[in-house]
């Protein structure tokens, strides 16, 4: 089953720019930059999408939904049923707090965790997307509100790891594109990208 969708999760706004809820979007943001991709606003979905011709008769659609994150579902849903988007079809990228920052895990199935752009996925297109998480963890400090932490911006030495891994960040999104789920687990969820 190729890809056709792939959502990255985010909150529109500036207030929300750089925020590690938003690691989703600045992840997508940058791998529609790598393959020259331009971002067009379409209502109908609240979102924002690029279309992208990776090969022969293969085309993705990459979305920003401009619902706030915990409405993510809705403009997902929404794309997938105009493109006929199977389930295991659909990419979601999206801030992770129990990786540690700079880390990606794939996964296809469990609960949300917590993370209300996920329950919204769960609610209206279901489970079975493949989840690409992106560590933001861990909270510090630990008794900080989760919705604080989240919504807060990155330290200027973490943007700076963050833009350290960036590249791994692609190229592992790239490996899930073309080879995906499966490979991009054995290769991600393991490693110690140093």
């Amino acid at each position: 089953m190729s890809i056709t969708l792939v959502a990255g999760l985010g909150n529109p706004g500036r207030d929300y720019e750089k925020t590690r809820h938003n690691l989703g979007w600045i992840v997508i943001e940058a791998f529609a930059r790598k393959h020259g991709l331009a971002w067009k606003s379409s209502p109908q979905f609240d979102a924002e999408v690029a279309r992208w011709d990776s090969g022969p008769g293969r085309t993705c659609y990459l979305a920003k939904p401009q619902t706030f994150m915990n409405e993510s579902g809705t403009s997902v849903g929404a794309l997938a049923r105009f493109y006929k988007a199977p389930v295991s079809s659909i990419i979601a990228i999206y801030d992770d707090l129990t990786i540690d920052l700079g880390l990606v895990k794939v996964s296809v199935t469990g609960s949300a965790g917590g993370h209300n752009g996920v329950a919204s996925l769960l609610e209206h297109v279901g489970d079975g997307f493949i989840r690409y998480r992106l560590g933001i963890g861990p909270k510090d400090p630990p008794q900080m509100d989760l919705k604080d932490f989240v919504l807060g911006k990155f330290s200027p030495d973490q943007h700076t790891l963050i833009n350290q891994h960036l590249d791994h960040y692609l190229s592992g999104l790239d490996l899930l594109l073309s080879r995906g789920a499966d490979a991009a687990m054995n290769q991600l969820n393991r490693r110690d990208p140093k």
